[in-house]
């Protein structure tokens, strides 16, 4: 059964940012206080970056505690030691870990170092499952509809596994790298069916460069060519969108 995933459209990022950490603040506090940690799924990259910030400043103000917050990351590039500069450990500890109170224990991000990658994507796996499950998971779209790196044919219940990159992804982030040559060929990314789990999602997307694939993915047919299609079919996956991306819609 479709379930249309509803877009909700803000005059511009800082206020969907803010609506949106206001909303995970009174989730951690519910789930804290029903005696057990919140389990976040958490993503990178540029489209977050404002909502970290959001996080940050709320958990300064004293309106948000990390202390009982268990979080996995989507996603990893394949060959980047934890702290290669433009790995996603070095990227959490900059936009966040480093500015909140979460136990290092309670943080799980893929290895992108590791040699038997198969056992260490079943184990994260694993480790998400004892965790009983994420109870929020958070998603950017690239330019190719992908949600975590599951870049076009990706299954819908695909699992945690090694991926290789689109050319797309891999052009879009080759500035950060210095160039297309420095951009890693692969990484390890939750699958599809790992991150529909989760019970609540929020995907973020802003400006117009993401409006046509916003729009493919929440109106288009369900298909593996655009993974965030898949969204349509979640009892409580929301878009959070500012105008600019919210312009097709």
């Amino acid at each position: 059964m479709t379930q249309s995933s509803p877009a909700r459209v803000f005059a511009d990022r800082a206020e969907a940012c803010r609506i949106l950490a206001a909303e995970l603040a009174e989730l951690v506090a519910s789930i804290n206080a029903s005696g057990r940690p919140a389990v976040l799924g958490l993503a990178t990259g540029r489209t977050p970056l404002p909502f970290y910030a959001e996080l940050i400043r709320l958990h300064r103000a004293g309106q948000l505690s990390f202390a009982n917050v268990v979080t996995f990351n989507l996603d990893e590039y394949l060959g980047l030691s934890a702290d290669h500069p433009e790995s996603y450990h070095a990227f959490m500890r900059r936009e966040l870990f480093g500015h909140v109170d979460i136990p290092a224990e309670n943080i799980h991000i893929p290895d992108g170092t590791v040699t038997d990658i198969p056992a260490h994507c079943a184990a994260y796996e694993k480790t998400i499952r004892d965790a009983g499950g994420i109870d929020f998971q958070l998603l950017g779209i690239g330019r190719t509809g992908h949600i975590g790196f599951n870049e076009p044919g990706s299954p819908r219940d695909s699992r945690t596994r090694r991926v290789e990159l689109d050319p797309i992804t891999r052009q879009d982030a080759a500035p950060a790298f210095g160039g297309l040559e420095n951009v890693p060929t692969h990484a390890i990314s939750m699958g599809c069916g790992t991150i529909l789990e989760a019970r609540k999602i929020a995907l973020l997307a802003w400006g117009e460069a993401k409006a046509a694939i916003v729009n493919e993915a929440l109106s288009g047919p369900v298909t593996d060519q655009v993974s965030a299609s898949f969204l349509q079919q979640h009892p409580d996956a929301t878009f959070y969108v500012d105008a600019d991306a919210g312009a097709r819609l």
